[in-house]
């Protein structure tokens, strides 16, 4: 299974939703049945990394997120993924909006997806830190929820790396 979290920039929302996944994941022992990477619809931050407050955010729940690279979304990822998971309604029509002929992948709004309903996830980029701990708090859940779904699909999976593309 492999998911493409997307946001509009790829700094705040999506590299938390990534972290927050792959923790999950490699706690899970799923790693070698999953994959995860994050995007943005726009490319004013590519190659940059997460906003500090993100950092600060998911470190602050363990989670090391300093790493990833913000990039922009591809038509080859319409292929190269099974889901893309979207953080809001607007993001969501930006993607099926470039959606190439030959697409595979499914397009959903991440909380709806993970079956949390809620619709979209607050961006926190002009607020505070506050707004950076609700985006986690819905990333961190929907990770739990899409994990223990996929768990019981492979039930003894093992692994612990995750492949980025």
């Amino acid at each position: 299974m492999r998911l493409l979290v997307v946001c509009l920039g790829n700094i705040c929302r999506s590299p938390m939703a990534e972290g927050a996944l792959r923790s999950r994941i490699e706690a899970a022992g799923l790693a070698e049945v999953m994959d995860v990477d994050s995007c943005g619809t726009g490319d004013w931050h590519a190659g940059d990394a997460p906003d500090p407050r993100a950092i600060r955010c998911a470190a602050g729940h363990g989670v090391d997120i300093a790493a990833l690279r913000a990039r922009t979304l591809e038509a080859a990822d319409y292929r190269a993924f099974d889901a893309l998971l979207c953080a809001d309604a607007s993001t969501l029509r930006i993607v099926q909006s470039r959606r190439p002929a030959d697409a595979s992948a499914q397009a959903a709004l991440l909380l709806d997806w993970a079956g949390r309903g809620g619709g979209d996830i607050p961006d926190p980029y002009t607020g505070d830190a506050a707004g950076f701990e609700t985006v986690w708090s819905l990333v961190d859940e929907a990770a739990d929820a899409i994990v223990e779904r996929h768990r019981r699909l492979a039930p003894g999976a093992r692994g612990s790396r995750i492949i980025r593309s």
